[in-house]
Parts: structure tokens; C-alpha cells; sequence
């Protein structure tokens, strides 16, 4: 394996301030774009199925449900590491623009589906996981190409505005989903077009690269063995949350239990791989550095955390509390997203600011106090009533933007600034798969801890409620019996739940009796009660999981950079000997220098790649 600058970049290019802020402005649009799209889908799923004239509460169109919310994600997780791999060995200016391409086309596909029915799900699925694929392109490469562009005293900066548009496009997409999606459930898609054309052009014009890159032979059985194993752990995460049966969730299926024993077992082979091939996709030598390997699990738990909480909240609001404060359920996926903005605000307000101020400070407290207020946050959560006062929720949803907003941009700053400069794509591509995963993993937590709590009270509760309406014991006793995910994913979606669940039995209930079931308050002060517990066990277990990160953060290194060289007793005049690895000195300083000496080209100017300052 050798390393050789790319074959366009120059020593100034590094350190052009043009160029810069236009590698951040594009690769901010980028991630920007992609994660609302992560995102958009969630708020405006009832618009979907409406307008494909499917029901996706009905047994038979479950999976579709669940891969229109968890296909992108999945995808992403999976093929992250492999492109952040390609984009070491091909360039990542080439590989983020091809992301761009594949995005831009997926998108334009999913906006003029023009069937209905299965056939328009599968289609839909099909293009989301193809949006999937050329949005792991733009995330695996876009700090890779940040950290190559930018001077390690700007990085954090740099790194934190972009991560900033990562998260904020998450929070984003619901809102402009519940903005869109009721005008007409195409604009979701294509409201992406013309920002993906500008980038891909904008990209292709203006995006150079800048690093070092790595020749070596493709890992295709690190590839193969990485992509089966997390493919089948997430599938079975993903079915876990069904009903199976007579149980409420489906963990005790033999399909599922094969995807996850099995899953697992093709990840440990994909370990023993890694650990004997000479170009790795996953460089597990990398652990051995303390800010990358800590620094990750904070992430992996902040990301755990802020992946089931989007999910309860949109539960709760349109659910529970927007409907008892007079909001239709079909008016409930917009008002959800504005009643969320606080917490965008606070995350916007902050995480930038911390991205620079942790460039001059250090990185460790930034993240250790963001997670423990955020772990503060969900506690004040517990405590709060189901039917809250609005400026109490408020506050808090804005403080837990403040509190991962003081994680996000520093943490990444952390995890990147660690990496030597040819491992930059594939360690960025790792930490985001660790986030992505995470995140496909927290919705099934959250969704087992909320089903949990509520098939141990619902069934009871709705029974009676039921039958002190007019519903006849042996049709209230049918319904009470159904899985607690239907009423969950009723609620999510913003459909009058007790309307979808009751069905052809409503019209055997006196008129004055199905208007007060299907009305405001019947299904919230319904689930109240049984929503508290499960929600009180999902949230204790994001404030263990928070707390683990900021421990996690405490351990990450006081310095962001560190020694690579050999130990070198120092020379009698105090000065470092050849070879010698300064303390003053970057990772990538260092790592330029061992470069130079094997290549025969002068170390300042490989310094200049690694996105140092020159001494």
C-alpha cells in the first residue's frame, strides 16, 4: 500500500481560503440535504399512504411501513464505511460528487411515482434506499474533505458547522415534511431536486481533492461480511418491533433470532478479516488511539439518545397532547414539528459556538457537560405530566437542543482531528455508520420500551373504555387484544386511532357514542396512563445511555493531538533527533514527515495535506 497526495491538489491548496469555505458551503449543503431527507418522511407518511391509497396499519402492509421510515437509515449505516473507504483510495471530491449524482436522480424517481397501491410502496422503497446510497456517499466523504481543506486551528469550526447541518437536517426535515406533505406528498422529494442539482454541478466545478490518498486493493470480503452482518442485525431490529404471534413484539421469531445471532456471528468473521488483510474497510488499528475509540462510543450513545427521542415526541404530541388541545389528528404531523422547533433552536443556537470555542479550549468538557444536561432533559421529561404545560416542554426540549449541541461539534472535532491523514474518509465513514446504526437501534429500544409499557396497562384501560362507550364486550375485548405497536404507529402516523382500530364495528355503536370515541379526548385520556410507563422506561433508558457518553467523554484525550513516531531519546542540545516525534506536533505532522521520508518529496508540503499549520 503507498500514500501519494492527489494528483490535482497543491501544497497552497490546503491553505487557499477561497477554496475552503467553498468545500464547506457545498459539503454543508450536502449533509444538509441528505439528513432532512432522513428525516422528511417520518412527519409525512399519512400524506404517503394517502396519496398511494394504501393502508399501512393492516397486517400485510407493515413492512412497508417500517422500510419507508427505517430503509435510508439502514442503508447508510450499512455502506458509509466502504465509501469512506473509496474515497480515501479514489478521491473524496470525486466520490462526495458521485453521491451528489445518485442523490439528485433517486430523488427526481421518487417524485414522479405515478402508481398507487404495493406497487407504489416497493417503488418508493426502492429509490429511498437508492437516495440511501448516494447519501452515504456525501456523508462518508464530507469531513474527510473538510479536514483536508481546513488548518487544524480552524477544523473544529469547520467540522462543527458541518455536523451542525448534519443534525439540524434531521430536525428540519420534520418540519418542512409537515409543511409540504399536506400541500401534496410529491413535494417532499421533490423540494430536494434543485438543491441537488445546484450541489452535484457546484461539486463537479469546484471540489478538488486536496489529501492524501491511499492506493490499495478493495477489502471485498471485509465488504461482503460487514454489509451481511449489519444488514441482517438491522433487518432484525427492524421486525423485532412487530407483533409475532400471540406476543406483542415479535424478538421470540426464529427469523428474527437468526437475523441477529446470525448477524452477529458474520460481524465477529468480518473482525478476524479485518484483522489479517493488508488494506482493512475497517482499520480496527485505530482503536488504539483513545480520543477516536471514546470518542466514538459518546457518539454511539448521543446517538441512541437523540434517535428514539424524535420518535416519542412525535408520539406524544400527535397522539396525546395536541389532540387534547383541540388540534384534528390530521392536522397533528405539521403542529408536531413546529411544537418541536425549540429544540432546533437551542441545538442551532450552540453547537456552532462550541465548534470554535472547543478548537481553543479542548474538547473534553464541551462534550461531558453536553451529555449530562441532556441526561437532565430526559429526566425532566419523566417528571413532566403527560398533558404538560407548553413553555415548561418548551424549555426543556430547547435545553436538550443545548446540551447536544455542546456534544455534537465537539465530539466530531475530537473524533476527527485523532485520525491520521489517509484514514480520514474511512475513520469519518466509521463513526458515521457507529451514528446511523444507532440510530436504527434506538428506534427499536424506544419502540420496545414504549409496546412494553403499554401492552402491560392498555388492554385493560381500553377494554373498558370501550365498553362504557357502547362497544360490545366481545368487539371491545377483540380490539383491546390487538398489539400495542398498532396504537403506536396509529398515533405516529396522525390518524384517529380508535377510528383505524374500531373499523366495520363503529357502525354498531349509537351515533352519540361513536362521536365521543372518535372525538379529542377519548383515545389521549385513554393512553395517558399506559403512555407515562412506557415512556418513563424509555427515557430512563436515553439518560443511562447519555451517561455513559459523557463518561466516555472524560476519557477522551486531554490533547487533540498526539505523538506517532518512534521514542527517541532527545539530543543533548534539547532538540528532537531525526524521527523523533515532538509533543508540539500534529498526527498528521508527523505522519507527513515518515510519508516524506519513504517518498522522497519534502515534508512541509505533506504537512500542508494533512490540513496542518506549518511551524
Amino acid at each position: 500500500m503507498t500514500t501519494t497526495p492527489a494528483s490535482t491538489a497543491t501544497a497552497a491548496a490546503t491553505h487557499d481560503d477561497s477554496y475552503k469555505w467553498i468545500a464547506l458551503s457545498n459539503t454543508t449543503l450536502g449533509m444538509l440535504i441528505a439528513t432532512i431527507n432522513s428525516s422528511i418522511v417520518l412527519i409525512a407518511l399519512p400524506d404517503i399512504f394517502r396519496g398511494i391509497h394504501l393502508n399501512p396499519l393492516l397486517p400485510e402492509n407493515t413492512s412497508y411501513l417500517l422500510w419507508m421510515m427505517m430503509g435510508f437509515l439502514v442503508v447508510t449505516a450499512v455502506l458509509v464505511v466502504s465509501f469512506g473507504r473509496l474515497g480515501d483510495m479514489f478521491g473524496r471530491a470525486r466520490m462526495y460528487n458521485l453521491g451528489f449524482l445518485i442523490f439528485t436522480i433517486s430523488s427526481i424517481f421518487l417524485a414522479i411515482t405515478w402508481f398507487d397501491g404495493s406497487p407504489a410502496a416497493i417503488w418508493l422503497i426502492f429509490w429511498r434506499v437508492v437516495q440511501g446510497v448516494g447519501g452515504a456517499f456525501l456523508m462518508a466523504n464530507s469531513s474527510a474533505i473538510l479536514a483536508d481543506a481546513f488548518p487544524a486551528h480552524q477544523r473544529g469550526l469547520a467540522l462543527g458547522i458541518n455536523g451542525v447541518a448534519a443534525i439540524a437536517g434531521s430536525f428540519l426535515g420534520l418540519l418542512v415534511g409537515g409543511i409540504l406533505a399536506p400541500i401534496h406528498w410529491h413535494l417532499i422529494f421533490l423540494v430536494s431536486v434543485p438543491f441537488g442539482i445546484v450541489g452535484t454541478v457546484w461539486a463537479y466545478l469546484k471540489l478538488r481533492d486536496t489529501g492524501v490518498r491511499t492506493r490499495a486493493k478493495m477489502d471485498w470480503w471485509g465488504n461482503a461480511t460487514f454489509a451481511v452482518g449489519l444488514v441482517a442485525v438491522l433487518v432484525g431490529i427492524t421486525y423485532g418491533i412487530q407483533p409475532y404471534g400471540d406476543h406483542a413484539m415479535g424478538w421470540t421469531s426464529p427469523s428474527v433470532l437468526t437475523c441477529l445471532i446470525g448477524g452477529t456471528l458474520v460481524l465477529a468473521v468480518f473482525v478476524m478479516i479485518e484483522t489479517r488483510v493488508e488494506s482493512p474497510l475497517f482499520n480496527l488499528s485505530l482503536f488504539a488511539n483513545r480520543s477516536f475509540t471514546f470518542g466514538n462510543v459518546a457518539n454511539l450513545m448521543a446517538s441512541i439518545g437523540r434517535g428514539g427521542l424524535q420518535f416519542i415526541l412525535i408520539i406524544w404530541l400527535q397522539g396525546i397532547w395536541l389532540p387534547q388541545h383541540g388540534y384534528n389528528f390530521e392536522q397533528t404531523p405539521l403542529w408536531s414539528a413546529i411544537y418541536m422547533v425549540p429544540m432546533t433552536i437551542g441545538f442551532l443556537l450552540v453547537a456552532p459556538v462550541s465548534g470554535a470555542l472547543s478548537d481553543r479550549l479542548g474538547t473534553k468538557w464541551f462534550t461531558t457537560i453536553g451529555m449530562l444536561i441532556t441526561a437532565g432533559t430526559f429526566a425532566a421529561l419523566i417528571a413532566m405530566p403527560v398533558d404538560f404545560s407548553y413553555p415548561a416542554f418548551a424549555a426543556v426540549l430547547a435545553l436538550n437542543g443545548i446540551g447536544m449541541g455542546l456534544f455534537s461539534s465537539p465530539n466530531r472535532a475530537e473524533v476527527i482531528n485523532s485520525l491520521p491523514v489517509d484514514a480520514r474518509g474511512s475513520g469519518s465513514g466509521m463513526m458515521t455508520t457507529f451514528q446511523n446504526a444507532a440510530m436504527v437501534l434506538s428506534i427499536g429500544v424506544f419502540f420496545s420500551l414504549m409496546i412494553s409499557g403499554l401492552s402491560a396497562h392498555l388492554p385493560d384501560t381500553m377494554n373498558a373504555g370501550l365498553t362504557a362507550h357502547g362497544v360490545p364486550a366481545d368487539q371491545a375485548a377483540e380490539v383491546a387484544s390487538l398489539p400495542a405497536v398498532a396504537v403506536l404507529f396509529a398515533a405516529f402516523l396522525g390518524y384517529n386511532p380508535v377510528k383505524e382500530l374500531l373499523g366495520d364495528h363503529l357502525s354498531s355503536v349509537p351515533p352519540a357514542d361513536q362521536h365521543a370515541l372518535t372525538g379529542l379526548d377519548f383515545f389521549p385520556h385513554l393512553i395517558s396512563d399506559p403512555f407515562a410507563d412506557g415512556l418513563s422506561a424509555a427515557f430512563t433508558f436515553a439518560i443511562v445511555c447519555c451517561i455513559v457518553g459523557a463518561i466516555a467523554s472524560v476519557f477522551t484525550s486531554p490533547n487533540r493531538t498526539a505523538p506517532t513516531g518512534p521514542a527517541v531519546a532527545p539530543d543533548p542540545t534539547g532538540e528532537p533527533q531525526a524521527g523523533a516525534a515532538s509533543p508540539h506536533v500534529s498526527v498528521g505532522e508527523n505522519l507527513a514527515a515518515v510519508a516524506a521520508e519513504s517518498s522522497g518529496e519534502s515534508p512541509s508540503e505533506l504537512i500542508d495535506y494533512s490540513g496542518s499549520r506549518r511551524p
